[in-house]
């Protein structure tokens, strides 16, 4: 059964940082994978 769109991404787990692994706080389905400190490097 196809699960409701908005249950699937309540569900996600929250995104971590490619280079450094902390917590993003941004929306889990966005397409970035650096955190803000990372990013301004």
């Amino acid at each position: 059964m196809i699960e409701n769109v908005v249950e699937f991404f309540k569900n996600l787990p929250p995104k971590q940082c490619a280079t450094c692994g902390e917590k993003i706080e941004e929306q889990h389905e966005c397409y970035g994978n650096h955190c803000q400190t990372c990013n301004e490097l």
